[in-house]
């Protein structure tokens, strides 16, 4: 069967650009199924909340299976770019104009949308590459093209790309189907297949799509397109219904009552600068395009991410809650998130390859540029004494890696999305930082010897004990450093303090001199297996999630309890609560 379209996909380079169209037409479906789901109130219109929130899981799955498919073939999904995010409303990206994509909460016209979005081909609807009537005719145009070039090209030269690059099973609450890790052309057939059947229906002549329904496993569920034709019509699908005889099963009640009056398409620019609404939507837009970001790392190297990802949902939902529910200034309706494009330059924190470490409000220690992590362990003495860091061998990661920040994470180090979810309290984690310290040399208290200084700044100490020294305290220690060896003691005891609250030089207005510490992230074990700070060094610089940055020095030490006063570096407080891994 012929592909119609202007594009046709005739090389792989054409392959790998409607590939990347696919990423934009699944997340298209994103921002107004998240609108419509977070203005339905959960008590009211429980069975509304299932059908949206389990469409938009799948469609995240979508999300993460055209990216498998464009790894598969040696592209390089794009997801933090403007492209994503244009103003509303909006056509579907590179399909039917007439079908203009806008923000609205749940009712009749986004019911309209939802249904035209996911409309079905008809069984003899031709594949078609660019200005498709329906998705699934312009996936059936990227098969067409995949299986041309396969036959063309062979195989292994169509499905060239890093294996380590596919995103495997995630878990997004309330969605069906799987994430299916694409390397030849069987799998890649698959992929297609889970995202038609999940959208249309199976052979585009029935309502089910394969699965099973996540909140009634008794029975199978349906596609994308009917489970909107069952809130539309006000009655379930049941074996044996098809297309045509539509849904005669049990009734669905909708209370439209029980819906945030959302305005449409909003926009910031509809609010002064500086006003309440105006900085909330600004704060969702920052959070959304963080999660953009995120994806494109997930994407590009580091799938783990996925797991930072889909817990970021959890602060867009709140902070799209809280919009909804602020009256927009009309008297009619309330505000809404407006989810437009921040620029990098614009973010207040840095993208690109560089080595940093950037604090994810309320989140994880995001890592960049491959920066070494491994583990040190605390070598004491028989009487307990710190003697020195035993490093034991590198933890693998990816490109880019996130770090736990809340003490909760079920893979430490690395963060799971715990931090999103509500504790034993009921209550997600609180990263809020303590007020930016001013620099060292302003806050440090100096001590003199002979043929030394020590320096120190409290509010720095993680409470590893090595100022302590076998006998007594290095305060004590400086009566005697004309010796030395007490001296060179000294010297060797501050080299070990991890954060650096300690310092020396070798005269009071000298230069410091500092251990020669490679750029790394050591997790510190300490006495007894007590799960310490996160040991950066070499300068790495850390940037905190209001923006600013943290001094950068050759060391710096960074909680991961998730219970330090002085957030985001530690306060030793991981030893008065017993913290271990």
């Amino acid at each position: 069967m012929g592909t119609t379209g202007a594009h046709a996909i005739d090389t792989l380079d054409d392959l790998r650009r409607h590939l990347q169209w696919a990423i934009e037409l699944e997340h298209a479906t994103i921002p107004p199924y998240l609108c419509a789901l977070y203005s339905l109130d959960p008590e009211r219109n429980g069975e509304a909340v299932h059908v949206v929130g389990s469409v938009l899981a799948e469609e995240m799955l979508h999300l993460a299976l055209a990216a498998n498919l464009l790894n598969a073939v040696g592209g390089r999904p794009e997801l933090d770019t403007p492209r994503l995010l244009p103003a509303y409303p909006h056509p579907l990206p590179h399909g039917d104009r007439s079908v203009q994509v806008h923000l609205a909460p749940f009712g009749p016209q986004a019911l309209d949308l939802f249904l035209r979005i996911e409309q079905p081909a008809s069984a003899d609807a031709p594949p078609q590459s660019d200005e498709y009537r329906t998705i699934g005719q312009f996936y059936a145009a990227i098969e067409a093209g995949i299986r041309a070039l396969c036959a063309e090209l062979g195989e292994a030269e169509v499905f060239r790309g890093d294996p380590a690059r596919q995103v495997g099973e995630f878990h997004l609450r309330g969605g069906g189907g799987q994430v299916i890790a694409v390397r030849d052309l069987r799998s890649a057939l698959a992929a297609l297949a889970e995202i038609v059947e999940q959208g249309e229906g199976a052979a585009r002549t029935d309502v089910w799509d394969g699965d099973h329904d996540v909140f009634h496993p008794e029975r199978e569920e349906v596609a994308h397109y009917y489970r909107f034709q069952e809130l539309r019509l006000g009655r379930r699908y049941r074996t044996g219904d098809t297309p045509r005889s539509g849904p005669t099963g049990e009734e669905i009640t909708v209370d439209f009552d029980g819906v945030l009056p959302m305005r449409h398409n909003p926009r910031t620019a509809d609010h002064p600068a500086g006003s309440a609404v105006r900085l909330a939507q600004e704060e969702f837009n920052h959070t959304y395009c963080t999660l953009l970001h995120l994806l494109e790392e997930t994407f590009n190297g580091s799938p783990s991410l996925m797991r930072v990802a889909t817990g970021m949902m959890y602060a867009l939902r709140a902070q799209a809650k809280a919009l909804m529910t602020t009256p927009s200034g009309d008297g009619r309706t309330t505000a809404g998130p407006t989810f437009e494009y921040v620029p990098p330059e614009r973010r207040r924190w840095s993208t690109g390859e560089s080595r940093r470490i950037t604090v994810l409000e309320n989140g994880p220690y995001l890592v960049h540029g491959q920066v070494p992590l491994r583990r040190k362990k605390k070598i004491v003495s028989e009487d307990g004494q710190s003697l020195t860091w035993q490093t034991h061998e590198d933890i693998p990661t990816e490109e880019t890696y996130a770090l736990c920040r809340c003490g909760r994470s079920g893979v430490k180090p690395f963060c799971d999305g715990s931090h999103a979810r509500p504790d034993a309290d009921g209550k997600p984690f609180d990263g809020s930082e303590a007020p930016t310290m001013p620099p060292y040399a302003e806050l440090r208290h100096t001590h003199d010897g002979v043929g030394i200084s020590a320096h120190r700044v409290g509010e720095l100490c993680v409470h590893a004990a090595f100022c302590i020294g076998r006998t007594r305290p290095i305060a004590k220690m400086l009566d005697d450093s004309a010796d030395p060896d007490v001296r060179s003691h000294i010297m060797g005891l501050i080299d070990h303090c991890p954060s650096g609250s300690y310092s020396y030089s070798l005269t009071r207005a000298g230069e410091t001199v500092e251990p020669d510490l490679q750029p790394a992230i050591s997790v510190l074990e300490e006495e007894n297996g007590l799960a310490s700070a996160l040991w950066v060094t070499g300068r790495v610089p850390v940037e905190r999630a209001d923006g600013q940055p943290v001094e950068a020095r050759n060391r710096t030490t960074l909680c991961r309890c998730g219970h330090s006063s002085n957030k985001p570096l530690c306060d030793g407080t991981h030893r008065r609560i017993g913290f271990h891994e």
